[in-house]
This record gives structure tokens, C-alpha cells and sequence, in this order.
């Protein structure tokens, strides 16, 4: 890829290399636009990206991104790019106890809604009266209508489905935080129950789990030949410093012109250069963080591709090796952690490792590297999810907007980064609402019949 070049006039100038900017890039640019796609770091990537560990040399990610079988848009993308042949999938959870115990889930060869229903009746971590609980309450997730739920909390809808303390902390609580980024309580009930729907009770394909093989920005490296094929130009380095209808001003003091200007940089940034009916919508927009924790041991210390810890606040571990030597540690929702310093994150970690991971007890810690994303994900409460703003400006001609935090339909997640790039080019390309979007996948078995949105 190019850092900013001479070319300044384009049909399309994008700010913001994030995979919204980089789908509405690949969309312009099939459609025959000339794109210049505009991203102030050196990486692709936005927040799904990675970097070199100044201590160890090595190329990490800055936290664990996965994807999930029903993210079909974020999957074209990658397809587009020739990048799905870097993903590992696995149709498996392993959730472990303190002490070791574990128990797998897994779809079983029953029809959607139920395909999950053997591995979690045979789950050793919730009791009987849980299960039951979590089974009524999944049917009445089956049966919701997502629309109706915006105004309230997915904790609101835990209370009204009595949902004991026991199953939300080590069944509802994990899955939640590490989906939406928000604690049960401050979620939004339409973005979690999003969650369940497409990921648990449509198809046994949805909660596939898709791990990168490679670092997160090696999946966009044919972004740049890709664009520079169909005549535009990725431009690193180039820091958006001022954004209106026609034109780009860079850091830098260079003006990119444009017949349609998108932006496509996070909340906290695109409030700060937008300025339409939109901008107090935007600025309102709250953050979350998420804690990403590299370790690497002397020996092995797990020997599944990626793990819940029951109950503890580091939520999920994923291998980064085939010997089970190097750990990702995924730590959501992590308010409570961004003022600890790396030691203290580190020991936390490693405690929660400890009681969960029988081999890692006497394990030596070699290197270690704890990478805060203070505002890794908008943060989709009610008040947020009533104001996410739509990618089309209110006057025709005005500024786009691409983003997960815009009107997706999607929690923030790497699938409505994709959408909401490719609802972007549809707004340049005068397409219809929803022409670029892949496919989902269809509802089966008796799902097709349960689900009032389908």
C-alpha cells in the first residue's frame, strides 16, 4: 500500500481504514467509483488490527476479534479479499470451571431452535433448575420481537423471565459482555437478544466460531492492490483533519476532493469533524473498553483452540499456538481494569488462568503484554441504541456516514462494521437499503416458524 500520494481528486474520499471504510471501499470501487481511502495510522484495520510488540518483535493482534457464521456481510468481505482461507472454524465452546472441570457445547444433528439442546443438558455448569430457567427463557428469545426491546435493558429482560443469579453469572453474563461489550445491565435488550437470535437459535452454522490464523491486519492486505486495480488509492498515514461535503483536509495540509465525502472513523472522532443534523447524536455516543492479554509460557498450558472461564472476569482465553505455549486472554467490558497497571492486569489473569487451568499453575511466565482499548466498542445502551444515527445525511449531498455505532441493526461487532460500510456505498450509489448486504443465513428447522422478525 501507498501512503498519501499526489492524487488529490477522486469520485469518492473515505476517512477512516477501519473494515467500515475499507466495505464501502471494495463496494465504490466494484461499482466503478475512484476511491481514495484515507487512514491515519500505517495498518488497516481500525480497531481489528495489530501491531508489532516493541518488546518481543513479534506481531500481535490488539485484541481478539473473531467472527461468527452468521456474520455474512464481514465474511463477503473477506471472501472479496481472499481472506477467508486465513480463518480456523470451530463448531465447539469449551467452557471450564474452577478446578478444571469442563463442558462442551456443540450443535447436535436436531432441527434449529434445539440443535444445541443435548450438549447443554449434559453442561456440567449449570444446575437443573438453571438449565430450565435458561431453556424457558431462550424459547421466549426465539419468540421476541428485537424492535420492541430497544427501550429497555437485556437485564430487564433476565427479571422478567426470572432468570437466577447462578445462570446469568455463568451463562447470560459471558456470553453478553463478550458479544456487546456492556454488562447485562447497561445493554441494551434489542442488541443482545440480536446476539442470540442470529448466533444461537437460527442455525446450527451461526455460532461457528472463525479465528484468524494470521495477525488481524494481514487480512487487508489485498485492500490496497484491490483498490489500486480499479483506479483508487489507500492512503496511510493520512490523518483526516477537517471533513466537509466536497473535500478531505488531511493533518498533513493537503485537500482530497470529491464528488461524495464518507466518514468512516469512530464516535469520538467523527463528532469532532461532522457538523449536520446528526453531530449531537454522534457526540453522545459512549464508549467500552475491552483488555487484551498476551502471554506467553514455558510450557503448555491449553489444549483447546479457545475457552470461557466459568465465572471469572477474564471471560475467554484463545491458543495462539499449536502447543498451547502462547494465550490471548479477552477481558470485556473491562471498566473495572483500565486504571490497573500491566502487572496488576497480568496477576489478575493469571489467577483467573490458575483456577480454571490445572497445567498453567506451575507454568513460567515468559513474556507478557496487556493492550487496553479503552474505547474499543461504542457502548449500545437504550439511550445509545435510540440514537444511532442512519449513514444518510438528512440533506441530500451532505456527508455519509460508515461506523458499527450507526443504524445497523447490529451490536458492535466486525458484521455491522460491514454493513454499515456497505449501507454507505449504497447511499453514494443511490442503491436500495440493504442491495450490497450478503445474504444471512436463513432460518431452519422449526426457527423459521418461531421467530416473528424472519
Amino acid at each position: 500500500m501507498n501512503s498519501c500520494g499526489a492524487r488529490t481528486d477522486c469520485d469518492v474520499v473515505i476517512a477512516g481504514g477501519g473494515i467500515a471504510g475499507i466495505a464501502a471501499a471494495l463496494h465504490l470501487a466494484d461499482h466503478g467509483k475512484r476511491v481514495i481511502l484515507c487512514e491515519a495510522t500505517r495498518r488497516l484495520g481500525g480497531r481489528a488490527t495489530s501491531l508489532v510488540d516493541q518488546r518481543s518483535g513479534e506481531e500481535i493482534d490488539n485484541c481478539q476479534h473473531v467472527a461468527l457464521g452468521c456474520c455474512t456481510t464481514y465474511l463477503a468481505m473477506l471472501a472479496r479479499l481472499d481472506s477467508t482461507r486465513h480463518l480456523r472454524w470451530d463448531r465447539e465452546q469449551t467452557w471450564i470451571e474452577a478446578g478444571g472441570r469442563r463442558s462442551t457445547l456443540r450443535p447436535s444433528a436436531l432441527p434449529a431452535p434445539f440443535h444445541q439442546t443435548p450438549a447443554f443438558l449434559g453442561a456440567s455448569f449449570l444446575s437443573p433448575i438453571e438449565k430450565l430457567a435458561i431453556g424457558r427463557c431462550m424459547a421466549a428469545i426465539a419468540r421476541s420481537n428485537v424492535d420492541r426491546w430497544r427501550r429497555a435493558t437485556f437485564g430487564d429482560f433476565l427479571d422478567r423471565h426470572h432468570q437466577p443469579e447462578g445462570a446469568r453469572r455463568r451463562f447470560w453474563d459471558p456470553i453478553v459482555i463478550s458479544a456487546c461489550n456492556l454488562v447485562p445491565s447497561r445493554v441494551a435488550a434489542s442488541s443482545a437478544l440480536k446476539v442470540f437470535k442470529e448466533g444461537f437459535l437460527a442455525s446450527p452454522r451461526a455460532a461457528e466460531i472463525g479465528v484468524s490464523r494470521v495477525p488481524l491486519a494481514s487480512l487487508y492486505d489485498a485492500v490496497g492492490p484491490e483498490l489500486t486495480a480499479l483506479k483508487g488509492h489507500v492512503a496511510l498515514g493520512a490523518r483526516a483533519a477537517r471533513i466537509d461535503e466536497r473535500r478531505v483536509e488531511l493533518a498533513s495540509g493537503e485537500v482530497i476532493r470529491a464528488g461524495a465525502v464518507i466518514c468512516a472513523l469512530p464516535p469520538t472522532q467523527a463528532a469532532r469533524l461532522v457538523s449536520d443534523e446528526r453531530s449531537a447524536d454522534i457526540a453522545a455516543i459512549g464508549t467500552s473498553p475491552i483488555i487484551g492479554v498476551h502471554l506467553r509460557f514455558d510450557r503448555p498450558v491449553i489444549d483447546v483452540p479457545h475457552a470461557v472461564l466459568v465465572d471469572r472476569p477474564t471471560q475467554w482465553l484463545f491458543r495462539k499456538d499449536e502447543a498451547g505455549e502462547s494465550v490471548h486472554a479477552v477481558i470485556s467490558a473491562a471498566d473495572e481494569w483500565v486504571d490497573l497497571d500491566e502487572d496488576s492486569i497480568v496477576e489478575r489473569v493469571r489467577d483467573d488462568m490458575s483456577a480454571c487451568l490445572p497445567a498453567s499453575v506451575d507454568a513460567q511466565l515468559s513474556h507478557a503484554r496487556a493492550i487496553k482499548e479503552k474505547r474499543a466498542t461504542f457502548a449500545a445502551t437504550p439511550e445509545v441504541e435510540r440514537r444511532r444515527p442512519t449513514q444518510a445525511p438528512e440533506r441530500a449531498g451532505g456527508i455519509v456516514l460508515a461506523g458499527d455505532y450507526t443504524q445497523t441493526g447490529w451490536p458492535a461487532t466486525m458484521e455491522g462494521a460491514a454493513r454499515s460500510g456497505a449501507y454507505a456505498a449504497e447511499v453514494v450509489l443511490g442503491l436500495p437499503r440493504g442491495e450490497l448486504i450478503a445474504p444471512e443465513l436463513a432460518p431452519t428447522g422449526f426457527s423459521r416458524w418461531l421467530d416473528p422478525n424472519s
